[in-house]
């Protein structure tokens, strides 16, 4: 906590932009931008990389969370104070920290998988600044970011020899979904049987719920996207590059409908909140997986052809 008071001192309205900016990166809007980006415009392989980092990152993160049960620094210690605009995005318990898990683990795999070096210091740079907006908002202490960062950077190194090394891509790919899928029923399981002490808190075991559910919602779809990728559609990354802003773009906006809109409609026909995630998070999955890529053949034809005409015209 004293790290965290001398960082309070500091504080200023510069630095309290600059860092608020700055953790926006390791929040999950940030995680699903960038992994679809290499996962439909850049590298496939890559994508799942990463996408399997952040993935297996947060059931690992949010099962830390609810067995050490750590209170916020600002409940540690009622005298602290964060900046206000960060308490909205600091859910669940304190340890271990979600966004610099997330953040490090993402940016990390960048920097291990590329070798432009440009990247790497952009993406370690991040993987710096992240965990110390965490401290310097005051949402975490220097233990919580620590063990997160130990913790992404195993994700990180542990997976790249079986994926960016992998000989048979499928079988490797098809092992990977049966672990992930495991620990995160694993982590499910354990939210519902497990005998939580009297004093937990009850918003943070809801948030540690609510994730289980919509990790294993999405892994599945994932897997299942995965399957029929590369059984029907094979569909590739490459493409002149308005054809990837518009793929990014574009794609973008029915997974954000599917997150936001259908949350009231599901929670009212199905009736239970839960499963509700879950299918919506699937059903994320599916359509960034198999379901939007189908259709990345014939966005290339079309600005191709108008490209063509243009040309011709000229």
């Amino acid at each position: 906590m004293e790290f965290l008071k001398w960082l309070q001192e500091i504080r200023n309205p510069v630095l309290d932009a600059i860092f608020s900016f700055v953790t926006m990166f390791g929040e999950e809007t940030a995680f699903i931008l960038i992994g679809l980006l290499f996962y439909w415009c850049i590298s496939k392989k890559q994508g799942y990389y990463l996408l399997s980092i952040g993935l297996l990152g947060t059931v690992l993160n949010q099962f830390l969370k609810l067995i050490f049960c750590i209170p916020r620094p600002w409940v540690l210690d009622e005298e602290f104070e964060i900046v206000e605009s960060a308490r909205e995005q600091a859910t669940g318990y304190s340890f271990p920290s979600g966004h610099t898990q997330s953040s490090v683990g993402i940016f990390g795999g960048i920097a291990l998988w590329n070798k432009n070096m440009a990247l790497k210091i952009i993406s370690v740079i991040i993987c710096v600044m992240v965990p110390l907006s965490r401290m310097y908002l005051g949402v975490h202490t220097p233990l919580d970011v620590g063990v997160s960062i130990l913790l992404a950077l195993v994700l990180v190194f542990g997976l790249y020899p079986m994926l960016g090394k992998s000989v048979n891509q499928n079988k490797t790919m098809r092992v990977l979904f049966v672990i992930m899928t495991v620990f995160s029923a694993a982590f499910l399981a354990f939210v519902h049987l497990n005998k939580f002490p009297a004093d937990v808190d009850a918003d943070n075991l809801a948030h540690g719920t609510e994730t289980a559910y919509k990790m294993l919602g999405v892994i599945i779809g994932l897997w299942i996207s995965f399957e029929i990728d590369i059984k029907y559609i094979n569909f590739k990354t490459e493409g002149i590059w308005w054809v990837q802003v518009f793929k990014l773009v574009v794609g973008l906006l029915p997974i954000l409908a599917i997150k936001s809109g259908l949350k009231a409609p599901l929670y009212s026909i199905i009736g239970n909140d839960l499963l509700a995630d879950g299918i919506r998070y699937f059903l994320i999955a599916v359509f960034a997986g198999c379901i939007w890529p189908i259709t990345f053949k014939l966005w290339n034809k079309i600005f191709k052809k108008q490209t063509g005409e243009q040309n011709g015209t000229k």
